[in-house]
């Protein structure tokens, strides 16, 4: 007697009928291109309402501002996270998604405001190599079936020791524009990691019920990659 799949149930989507897999890996990267086109559409209109004055003058009344921003944003991320993944309802998942789409929005804000006023072409020139990137270590994971989730343990250093060096920064000036282009360049290392492990996550670890999580973590690696991609472009004039 044939038992049919539940594709809620605990286990990893590497377990579930071929189907069931390709229904998860379609349904994770249709969410992860809906959470692109929404973040654009997002930075569009933030950068047309909010004033860059009221934005830079915020970042600027304190040394530790971004500080305070970046902590506000790691909350932010770990409650979306928590939604996202943690979500027994399909609505408190999609919140955890839209959740963190807006943090990453107001936190692009500053960046992309400096870009479309100094060097508007660096957008779109960050984009198109971070697609590419994108596409080619996602065919990476996909092709070779290398589970790179060995890379976990290698990828929480790295970001520790990253996050410890923006925090020294804020304290030691002197010491963020000594980071200059060699930390970005070592962050697009660690971002294309972090999709490199998340797609293998996709495809080994997720249960077939987690696609809007599966799309969050994907989402986060690449608005990672795409910022460091734009800081380089933009540290070149």
């Amino acid at each position: 007697m044939s038992q049919s799949f539940n594709p809620y149930a605990v286990g990893p989507v590497a377990e579930a009928p071929m189907e069931t897999r390709s229904e998860f890996v379609r349904k994770t990267y249709t969410h992860l291109a809906g959470a692109i086109g929404v973040f654009a559409l997002l930075e569009a209109l933030l950068i047309q309402l909010v004033p860059a004055q009221a934005v830079f003058g915020l970042l600027n009344a304190s040394p530790y501002s971004w500080l305070l921003v970046l902590g506000a944003f790691m909350a932010v991320s770990w409650i979306a996270n928590k939604w996202a993944y943690g979500g027994a309802s399909k609505t408190m998942q999609y919140a955890g998604l839209g959740l963190y789409i807006v943090a990453e929005a107001v936190i692009f804000l500053p960046i992309l405001m400096i870009a479309t006023t100094y060097d508007p072409a660096a957008i779109g020139k960050a984009g198109a190599v971070t697609g590419f990137m994108v596409l080619g270590l996602t065919a990476i994971a996909f092709t070779t079936r290398k589970d790179f989730t060995f890379l976990g343990g290698i990828l929480k250093i790295g970001f520790l020791v990253a996050l410890g060096l923006i925090v020294a920064a804020v304290f030691f000036p002197g010491l963020a524009s000594g980071m200059g282009l060699w930390f970005s360049l070592a962050m697009v290392v660690l971002a294309s990691g972090s999709i490199l492990y998340n797609t293998s996550a996709i495809m080994y670890h997720y249960a077939p019920g987690q696609h809007v999580a599966a799309s969050l973590s994907l989402f986060a690696s690449v608005a990672l990659l795409f910022w460091y991609v734009l800081r380089i472009f933009m540290s070149r004039d």
